[in-house]
């Protein structure tokens, strides 16, 4: 079954920064759809077995005006077909409006002047307007609050709210350079390094015998049950200041034995608290 929301509403209110929030809440989105071809894509989406195809936004609006006529028919279509669709408004006051523009320099799609721009576009948009099934006023709001709004309204669609941080946990060695995109990075260098134990040299923390290594060291318990519980209070923190993308880095001298070992705790960690997490080892292999 596909889950589709029709984007709309008037230039300069949101609509380009709600289909990228959109984006980050694991939605297929497509900007500026013709409408004759709506039909088409939603059955290419509904034979796909990819749940990525499943949840779905499109954006409609007055740049493909002269399509507008074709807007009730669709949403007819729809129904019929039993597709379920909800149609999401953006508005803001001209006021507004002409101040973003104003800021930005885009020249409005309609009319040689902005404020003729905006009146016109007022009445060509009143075809989706009118079966809005929610308008979304963004004169007054920030795009923290957009995507908290926008959260509430597809509340329904996903389970966990924390499935809209996606983590991505690295390990590396600290003598092959930092990580230059890291967000967070931490150094675990501090442990007692399997790297000087002969039959440990040669392995991982991938492989048992050096995570029982690092993980029977005491140092090692306290410090990640600081750690972990340090992470798993900031985690929500960054989903309130709409953060989409977190990457943790963990390093230690050579990045084979004990950052690989940490990644792994902390991704563990972070799964068990329903995050989306990817794990990468930069220089495990590194000779």
């Amino acid at each position: 079954m596909v889950r589709l929301y029709i984007v709309s509403g008037m230039s300069g209110a949101g609509k380009s920064q709600a289909l990228k929030i959109f984006e980050d809440f694991g939605f297929f989105c497509i900007d500026n759809m013709p409408i004759q071809v709506v039909l088409d894509f939603i059955g290419i989406c509904l034979k796909n077995p990819n749940d990525k195809y499943k949840n779905i936004a499109i954006s409609i609006d007055s740049r493909i005006w002269e399509s507008l006529v074709y807007f009730e028919g669709l949403l007819i279509a729809l129904k019929e077909k039993n597709i379920e669709c909800k149609i999401i408004f953006f508005n803001a006051s001209d006021l507004v409006l002409v101040r973003r523009y104003s800021e930005t320099r885009h020249r409005h799609p309609l009319g040689e002047s902005l404020l003729e721009g905006i009146m016109l576009e007022r009445k060509v948009i009143d075809k989706i307007f009118k079966f809005a099934d929610e308008v979304v006023d963004t004169t007054d709001i920030n795009v923290i609050e957009l995507k908290e709004l926008i959260y509430v309204l597809i509340g329904g669609v996903c389970q966990y709210k924390e499935q809209y941080l996606n983590v991505f946990v690295l390990s590396f060695g600290y003598k092959y350079g930092v990580p230059s995109d890291a967000d967070i990075i931490y150094d675990v260098r501090f442990l007692a390094n399997p790297n000087y134990v002969r039959e440990l040299k040669f392995k991982t923390g991938e492989d048992e015998a050096v995570k029982d290594y690092v993980e029977k060291q005491k140092e090692f318990k306290v410090f990640f049950n600081i750690f972990s519980e340090l992470i798993g209070t900031t985690l929500p923190l960054y989903v309130k200041e709409g953060k989409s993308y977190l990457t943790i880095a963990i390093g230690c001298t050579g990045g084979k034995h004990r950052s690989v070992f940490t990644a792994i705790k902390l991704v563990e960690f972070l799964r068990n608290k329903k995050y989306k997490v990817k794990l990468a080892h930069r220089d495990i292999f590194v000779s």
